[in-house]
């Protein structure tokens, strides 16, 4: 599972040892997303709840380009103009009055 990390580009960051009721607690994050966290009893929980976190984040962003894909894919080129304020791109051009 450490070598998972690795090969994403992602850098665990361990935190000391603490102790818990005479257990030791490992605890970590994402170096490039530090809002992914983990703890527990061994690193094995710790890294393996980090995985799981970094999975529901990426179903997150699978998600919610879905969601951005099927709102812009239902709007007229017209429309999507308003969207963005009525703001041309360089390089984007649209005629209207067809």
């Amino acid at each position: 599972m450490f070598e998972t990390f690795a090969q994403l580009n992602l850098h665990v960051t361990e935190m000391p040892v603490e102790l818990e009721d005479n257990s030791p607690v490992y605890r970590g994050f994402l170096r490039e997303l530090p809002q992914i966290v983990g703890e527990g009893h061994s690193r094995q929980e710790l890294y393996r709840q980090l995985a799981e976190g970094y999975a529901a984040y990426r179903q997150s962003l699978v998600e919610e380009s879905r969601e951005e894909a099927q709102t812009t894919s239902l709007l007229s080129a017209e429309q999507l103009l308003k969207y963005y304020d009525g703001e041309t791109f360089d390089g984007f051009s649209i005629d209207t009055k067809a």
